[in-house]
């Protein structure tokens, strides 16, 4: 069952509080000023708490945040974003299946161009070869992207590359961490995956319809699951502090909206090379190939023009790998 998205009116009393935030905000003049009862602003008010939203006080001496919230309300997002087309539009949700999901759906039924969809939690996040993304409650961020490219369906690779590079400027210039891309959109620290990229799609022949990019970023999970400790982990473990999820969501689309155009004005060969300065799996990497068919062992080669991984296999040949897993051998 879909969850609904967050009532426009949460977002504005977020904002109201962030805006007000030295001083207690009573309750009848949040219910004015965002068009509800009185008695709403209190199961709103409750609502955020139980996301750990810190805010004091009570409807008759007014409510205060003791500290500025890091929750992803779009009206705190979008005014950072200037005149971003990524983020123009934001469906926020406390709770959904998956955000690409929800994304697909609404890029079927006509949403425009930059529609973003966010969510504090995913009951089904998905994440590439059909595994499960763990997306623990406002620890993370979980959103998708709706683009409308014109380009034809091979661009769909570089589409990908380009989310992996915007996603390593983000999170590298947010932390300062030493972040890594393992190919083709795995981005890692100290060898453990931080953030993954599934990228999904509707196209004729010659033509992309939408694309949707989803992407997942452990930010201040403070564990990671026994069965995912040996190749997952956060933001907050490998720094040791926590991090603004809303600082690292509003610099990813402003590098999302930057790189998108780099693709569109110059090509895929820009994005080639980005994604080459970013990764050490470019080149001369020992790894081990995994494919439904078989596994074996390899060496990396760089990239080809359309984003697959050039690979060099035990023998000498070389070929182009276009869809597998890839795994360091050290």
């Amino acid at each position: 069952m879909q969850h609904p998205a967050t009532d426009r009116r949460i977002d504005k009393l977020i904002y109201l509080l962030v805006k007000n935030a030295p001083v207690d905000v009573p309750g009848p003049k949040i219910a004015s000023h965002i068009g509800v009862s009185v008695g709403t602003v209190w199961k709103y008010v409750e609502k955020l708490r139980s996301l750990g939203v810190e805010i004091k006080g009570h409807l008759a001496t007014g409510y205060q945040l003791t500290k500025l919230p890091d929750i992803l309300a779009p009206s705190l997002i979008r005014t950072e974003l200037g005149d971003n087309a990524i983020g123009g539009k934001i469906l926020h949700y406390f709770r959904v299946d998956s955000t690409n999901t929800a994304a697909l759906a609404l890029a079927a039924t006509g949403a425009a161009h930059g529609t973003v969809v966010l969510a504090e939690e995913q009951t089904a996040g998905r994440g590439r070869l059909g595994r499960n993304w763990y997306s623990q409650k406002s620890s993370g961020i979980y959103v998708s992207v709706i683009l409308r490219p014109e380009l034809s369906p091979a661009a769909a690779p570089a589409l990908t590359l380009m989310a992996g590079v915007a996603a390593h400027r983000a999170i590298s210039s947010a932390t300062r961490l030493a972040v890594d891309i393992r190919w083709p959109n795995d981005l890692l620290v100290n060898g453990k995956k931080v953030c993954g990229i599934l990228t999904e799609m509707s196209a004729e022949l010659g033509r992309l319809h939408y694309v949707v990019l989803g992407i997942g970023i452990n930010v201040n999970h403070r564990a990671m699951p026994d069965e995912l400790k040996p190749i997952a982990t956060s933001l907050r473990i490998e720094g040791g502090r926590n991090y603004s999820r809303a600082q690292i969501l509003v610099t990813l689309l402003k590098e999302l909206e930057k790189h998108y155009r780099i693709l569109l004005d110059d090509g895929n060969a820009a994005i080639m090379r980005a994604w080459a300065e970013a990764s050490t799996f470019a080149n001369g990497k020992n790894i081990r190939v995994r494919s439904s068919s078989e596994e074996f062992p390899a060496v990396t080669a760089g990239l080809d023009s359309n984003g697959a991984l050039r690979i060099r296999r035990e023998d000498g040949t070389e070929e182009s790998l276009v869809s597998g897993e890839v795994v360091e051998v050290k």
